[in-house]
């Protein structure tokens, strides 16, 4: 059950390169930020699509196991993260390379530099379910594309900008 995730921010993308665990390549990825207050109407369209695919895939509401783990739906006051206070987080994945594309559906590149961490999108995601011994029983995202909506407030350090240093006169060159 395909669904779109309108105007989101984007946390922890790996839709360029597959992300990094343990020194070992897993999957695109992405994670996608709604807030409690101004997107409580999408967050609870997600509720009803994880409740009615659940449904489902189990034969029945009462059917779905009760150590399931909503992997991939979570409180974003739960976590340590910037950004996330006040936020719920759908985080989903991908081993093919995720669609990515501009406002006006042009596709979109690595050297185009959008979208980053901090941006707004919008995404189509679905889910999918996974009994595994390691992980246990989970629900899990998928993120089948992301269109770029506006750019936003950066996650994490900008780095050093110029402003950052002090102006060397030439007499203080070699001194």
């Amino acid at each position: 059950m395909k669904m779109q995730l309108k105007n989101v921010r984007l946390s922890f993308p790996a839709i360029w390169k597959k992300a990094v665990f343990d020194g070992a390549e897993t999957k695109f990825e992405a994670t996608f930020l709604l807030n409690k207050e101004t997107q409580a109407d999408q967050i609870s369209a997600i509720e009803k699509a994880i409740d009615v695919f659940l449904t489902e895939k189990f034969g029945g509401k009462d059917k779905v196991p009760k150590s399931l783990k909503r992997t991939c739906f979570m409180d974003g006051d739960e976590k340590d993260y910037e950004g996330y206070a006040g936020h719920m987080a759908f985080k989903g994945s991908s081993t093919k390379r995720i669609t990515v594309i501009d406002r006006d559906r042009t596709p979109l590149g690595e050297d185009d530099g959008k979208p980053e961490a901090g941006d707004y999108v919008n995404a189509i995601v679905d889910f999918w379910y996974s009994d595994h011994p390691k992980g246990g029983k989970q629900l899990l995202g998928n993120v089948l594309g992301i269109q770029f909506v506006k750019q936003g407030e950066r996650f994490g350090s900008s780095g050093a900008s110029p402003d950052d240093f002090d102006v060397i006169e030439d007499d203080e060159m070699f001194s």
